[in-house]
């Protein structure tokens, strides 16, 4: 699934590695890339992109666990939007595929799934 996305308020079931005691998340479409968007969180002050699996890995069908939906209230991934972290850098634009984000569109309630095995990469080059 697939939507233009902005929320004001994200609320993560879970706390993201590495940001456990951060607070404020929202959400907020690039304009000019469909797909893309800004993850801001106001304390502390970080902004990191995030995009639409959809979109930018459309072969990406990772296999999330169930208690991952039962976490953002979905049933299926078919209900929801998967998002990747995206690392550019001068040289090229890397999306962590072993670590995405399971969002409820219909609320903004969403979890960041680590998945298991070696089958999906930290660093996966962004061919887009």
């Amino acid at each position: 699934m697939s939507t233009a996305l902005a929320f004001d308020t994200l609320a993560f079931a879970s706390p993201m590695p590495g940001l456990e005691s951060a607070e404020g998340f929202a959400l907020r479409g690039v304009a000019g890339a469909e797909g893309l968007y800004a993850l801001e969180v106001s304390e502390p002050r970080v902004r990191m992109f995030l995009a639409d699996a959809a979109v930018y890995v459309p072969d990406y069908a990772p296999a999330v666990p169930a208690a991952a939906f039962q976490a953002v209230g979905l049933s299926s991934l078919s209900e929801a939007t998967m998002l990747v972290v995206v690392n550019p850098t001068p040289e090229k634009t890397t999306v962590n595929l072993m670590a995405p984000i399971l969002l409820n569109p219909a609320d903004g309630t969403c979890v960041q799934v680590i998945l298991d095995g070696a089958k999906y990469p930290l660093r996966a080059e962004l061919a887009r």
